[in-house]
């Protein structure tokens, strides 16, 4: 799909008009209701539908079919880090009337850090032909180690902040409070960081390891680098109202690491057939429809199992030892 400059600069000034609403509407920090959360996420979705099909009328199927499944792909592995973005917040006891304000900077920091790995992808990629098969080797080995990691129920451990972030607070230090949405304050003489500020870099570069396993397995869907972003895009630009929606039903979906394992395997194998058929080698290609439906059926399915399975589990428990009791909404969690 041949994108013109202009077309580029149309879509990012867009975005960005989307960007400073969502944070115009959300610029008071304020407990995020279900009923809120559950318009926007509606809104999100919207829009990336309407974008598809506005990929149909005028690029044809193949783009909107790659655009379709990037999206969906990219949102489901986004629903797999809300379990981190949990854990953060309540490692970093987040008042609930910052968290959105947490989560909005931080993806706006995704935002940018995907944009980066997205173009290095894109220059790799007309470069050298051959990694594909890295790209599909590492999927493949993601998948397998989250079918391990759904196995410890890693998601219970505790979040561990990373040697950079540390390195960051032990340089400038950190306030011993927040100090509602302000970033920096001055303590004893010397200005330092707040928890907030804190709380935001944690989630931007947690993201980074993320996009290890997001933008590959985006590239084995499309090599369009207009479609890999816009999908990055409209995944990530409602993740912060899907994380007050659903953060409470997290818990509930007990499978969703196997169906994303199935889901990267499935595409690392795409990856290596694509890059066998770019040699030379006469092997049959994964269609986008096909990768499409089964990227569809997979998720169906897993959403469908672990909500029977947490629904058994509950039922053959007595209601005083029930683990999991009606959740609260995310926003009252920590």
């Amino acid at each position: 799909m041949n994108v013109s400059l202009s077309t580029w600069l149309l879509t990012v000034v867009a975005l960005c008009v989307l960007v400073a609403v969502d944070f115009f509407i959300g610029r008071k920090p304020h407990d995020v209701s279900i009923k809120e959360a559950g318009i926007w996420s509606a809104v999100w979705v919207a829009l990336a539908v309407a974008f598809g099909l506005g990929l149909l009328a005028f690029g044809g199927g193949k783009p909107a079919g790659e655009f379709f499944a990037g999206f969906i792909t990219e949102k489901s592995l986004s629903v797999d880090n809300l379990f981190v973005f949990v854990l953060i917040m309540a490692k970093f006891a987040v008042p609930s009337q910052y968290q959105q304000r947490v989560l909005m900077i931080g993806v706006l920091m995704a935002l940018v850090l995907r944009a980066v790995f997205i173009a290095a992808g894109a220059a790799i990629i007309s470069s050298f032909s051959w990694v594909f098969y890295l790209f599909g080797a590492f999927l493949v080995w993601t998948a397998w180690k989250l079918v391990q990691d759904a196995r410890k129920d890693s998601h219970d451990e505790e979040y561990e902040e990373n040697k950079l972030l540390k390195a960051v607070e032990q340089r400038f230090g950190v306030a011993d409070r927040y100090h509602g949405t302000r970033l920096w304050v001055e303590e004893n003489g010397r200005r330092v960081m707040t928890p907030m500020l804190v709380v935001m870099l944690a989630i931007g570069s947690t993201d980074v390891l993320f996009a290890l396993d997001s933008i590959p397995a985006i590239y084995g869907l499309t090599q369009d680098p207009y479609i890999v972003f816009t999908a990055n895009a409209f995944a990530l630009m409602g993740l912060r109202q899907l994380y007050f929606l659903i953060g409470g039903l997290l818990k509930k979906l007990v499978h969703l690491s196997y169906g994303l394992s199935i889901i990267l395997g499935f595409i690392g194998v795409k990856l290596v057939l694509h890059a066998l058929h770019e040699s030379g080698v006469h092997v049959p290609e994964i269609s986008i429809p096909f990768s499409l439906g089964f990227i569809v059926l997979v998720l169906g399915v897993t959403t469908a199992t672990s909500l029977w399975a947490t629904r058994n589990q509950r039922n053959a428990l007595p209601a005083d030892e029930d683990p999991d009791p009606d959740p609260e909404p995310a926003s009252q969690q920590v």
